[in-house]
C-alpha cells in the first residue's frame, strides 16, 4: 500500500511541476523574415538581383542567406540579443562577417532595420 501510494504521489507531483514550467512566447517585434535586395548589372548589361535575408526566430536564433539570382550563395545561423532597443546580430562560422548593431525604425511605410549610421540594413516582409 505504501509503494503505491508514494508511486501515486510522484506522479501528481510530475504532472503539477510539468504544469507550471511554461515557456513564456518572445513576442519581439525583430521577429520575422527581413531582407534587403539589390539589382546589379554584370558584365554583359544583364541585370541580377542579389538578395541577403535575415529570418529571427523567438527563442534569439536565426538564418541568415545570401541569394545571388536563383542560387543560394551564403547561408549561416546567427544569435541575436536585445538591450534596450539595440540589437546585435553575431553571424556563427563567418569570420569575416562583422557583427550588426542594429535598430528598429517604424514609419508608414514599412518598418526597417537600421545600422549605427542610419543606413538601412532590411526591411521587414
Amino acid at each position: 500500500m505504501t509503494k503505491k501510494f508514494l508511486s501515486l504521489l510522484a506522479i501528481c507531483a510530475i504532472v503539477l511541476l510539468a504544469n507550471c514550467s511554461r515557456i513564456e512566447q518572445n513576442t519581439d517585434p525583430i521577429i520575422g523574415i527581413w531582407s534587403q535586395s539589390n539589382t546589379i548589372t554584370t558584365e554583359n548589361s544583364a541585370k541580377q538581383t542579389v538578395r541577403k535575408e535575415w529570418i529571427f526566430n523567438d527563442v534569439f536564433l536565426g538564418r541568415y542567406h545570401e541569394i545571388d539570382g536563383n542560387t543560394i550563395t551564403l547561408k549561416t545561423d546567427f544569435n541575436w540579443s536585445k538591450q534596450d532597443d539595440i540589437y546585435t546580430v553575431e553571424y556563427k562560422g563567418l569570420d569575416g562577417k562583422p557583427n550588426n548593431v542594429i535598430t528598429i525604425k517604424a514609419t508608414e511605410d514599412g518598418f526597417y532595420l537600421l545600422k549605427k549610421d542610419g543606413a538601412t540594413l532590411a526591411i521587414r516582409e
